[in-house]
């Protein structure tokens, strides 16, 4: 048992079962078994399930999509959400 996203203990195993049940895309991917979703955001696997999904589609690596990211659209410091009433 190989993991691949260690943020969210999902195996390599499971990544080949879910491409096999439909979920071609790392977004599709994302959605069902949560890679790349862990604090690293993808740092960590992403490279490695783009390979995964090219292998197993037998596509180049570089037509494999890469997730979308939302990041915050304006910081917001802790202290703004403090109860100032407790």
């Amino acid at each position: 048992m190989k993991i691949i996203c260690r943020c969210e203990d999902v195996t390599e195993e499971e990544i080949v079962q879910m491409i096999h049940e439909g979920y071609k895309t790392m977004d599709d991917l994302k959605r069902i078994i949560r890679v790349t979703m862990g604090l690293c955001q993808g740092k960590g696997c992403r490279k490695h399930i783009a390979r995964i999904i090219a292998r197993e589609l037998g596509i180049p690596v570089d037509q494999v999509l890469q997730p979308t990211y939302r990041p915050p659209t304006k910081p917001i410091p802790i202290s703004a959400t403090e109860d100032k009433d407790a």
